[in-house]
This record gives C-alpha cells, structure tokens and sequence, in this order.
C-alpha cells in the first residue's frame, strides 16, 4: 500500500485483499504499492479500478514514478470495458486496452504516471453503467 493512499483505497483493498493482489499480479513484477483502488459505480459495483506504483522514480521530480492500472470486471460476464491512463506531461501519449473483456482490462503503463489520470469505462446491455476519470496520486 502506498504510503498516501485514501483511507477509501484502504478499506478496498483490506476487503478484497485477493482481488487486489489478482491486480498487481497482471501489472506486474514490482507492482505493490497501490495508489488507487475505488469500485465503480459507488452505488452498484459493476468494476473496480487497481492503480500501482512500483516505488521508483523515473525522473526528477516526486510525481515522476511508473504507473500501472488494471479495471477489474465485477459483473462474472464478458463486458465492453477499458482502461485508459494519462501522464502528467502532455507530450506522453496514453496508455489504454478497450474491449470486451470478461476478467479485466489492461494493464496499462506509464513511466511517470503518478500525477496523471485512470479513466474507466463499462457498457453492458447497451447502456454506460462506468464513465469515470480520478487522479492518480497527491499532485500539487
């Protein structure tokens, strides 16, 4: 667990650890430190949306550390899903993975990611049931 994680993250993690760690597993070797974790919608959960670090920096600033995300289906069927995330730095292009997916989508990457956006997104029966975009990280 990163060390600034919301309390939100938090009791996310701590109430499906195994979902979490299925999550860090896909992102990778290294991938332990999780920066967000928030189901989606609130109300109903449709998915839940992993984001890790790896507790490096990649540049000279503290905001310059590797990202990795993963949006999880919740649904126990194939759905129309992606993933999608942003940098900090405009000329970085994003990383994503849309389809139809019945476990997960991603992972996807970024190499200085901590200060940028996730933006999840699930369609099912035609309907948007997850458009959603969160900071990932504490950025000033």
């Amino acid at each position: 667990m990163a060390a600034k994680a919301s309390a939100k993250t938090k009791s996310i993690v701590e109430s499906n650890p195994q979902a979490a760690a299925a999550a860090a597993t896909v992102c990778g070797a290294g991938y332990t430190k999780i920066i967000v974790a928030e189901r989606l919608p609130d109300a109903r959960r449709y998915a839940t949306v992993y984001v890790y670090t790896n507790g490096t920096t990649t540049g000279p600033n503290y905001y310059d550390k590797p990202t990795c995300g993963v949006l999880h289906n919740e649904t126990g069927s194939a759905q129309s899903m992606g993933i999608r995330l942003s940098d900090n730095y405009t000329a970085t292009a994003d990383d994503e993975d849309f389809g139809t997916f019945s476990t997960y989508a991603g992972p996807v990457r970024q190499k200085k990611g901590y200060c940028g956006d996730v933006y999840s997104y699930m369609k099912m029966s035609g309907r948007v049931v997850v458009d959603h975009v969160i900071t990932v990280g504490a950025c000033n």
